[in-house]
């Protein structure tokens, strides 16, 4: 298990792009240039135990990516930062304080088949923090424990039809809930970034 102390410590000289081991995009040749920008905040709660992530499931109504497992996150708002968004983003969604997020590191970037490009920016939250759906976005917040997510036995490539064109993703395989494409690619590198920088 690596606690949270140990991440905190791992990134902080982190830049990203300085790994070429991690993936950029849900389809191995998509390129970042002249899509939409977006964040999503990684949020680590630090329990004494066993730390893990805050997810949600997205509601199922949703126009885009409904019913899916997914971090607190959403399309930048002209003039925010990456940070700005994705706390903005985690407090709209399930009520989540920003100050109650220490934020700790940026993540590189990652291409969407859908046109989006997401900054990933991991936060430390304590447990017990007081959060609620907001319906019209989220259906149910949950918990992955974070030694599962970052474990790479539980990641596993698999490849789908999608507009005609067959695409390769990931999923990290966790029983109660389907954790698959951005949101498992974004968990792949974490775990990449992680172990590299040991």
């Amino acid at each position: 298990m690596i606690p949270p102390d140990e991440i905190r410590k791992r990134l902080a000289g982190y830049r990203p792009g300085s790994l070429d081991a991690n993936l950029t995009a849900d389809d191995y040749g998509q390129q970042l240039e002249g899509l939409k920008p977006a964040s999503v905040l990684i949020p680590i709660i630090a329990h004494d135990d066993e730390p893990t992530l805050l997810m949600t499931v997205r509601n199922a109504r949703m126009k885009r990516h409904a019913g899916q497992v997914a971090f607190p996150g959403g399309r930048t708002d002209p003039g925010e930062t990456a940070v700005e968004a994705a706390l903005r983003e985690a407090e709209e969604e399930v009520a989540l304080s920003r100050d109650a997020v220490e934020v700790i590191g940026e993540l590189d970037e990652y291409a969407t088949g859908t046109g989006y490009r997401i900054t990933p920016i991991v936060g430390i939250i304590s447990p017990g923090q007081r959060l609620l759906a907001n319906e019209a976005e989220v259906s149910d917040i949950f918990e992955l424990p974070l030694n599962r997510a970052l474990d790479g036995q539980f990641h596993i490539a698999d490849e789908a039809e999608w507009g005609g064109v067959m695409r390769q993703y990931y999923r990290v395989d966790w029983g109660p809930q389907n954790v698959w494409g951005a949101t498992a690619g974004i968990i792949v590198n974490f775990a990449r970034i992680l172990a590299a920088l040991k």
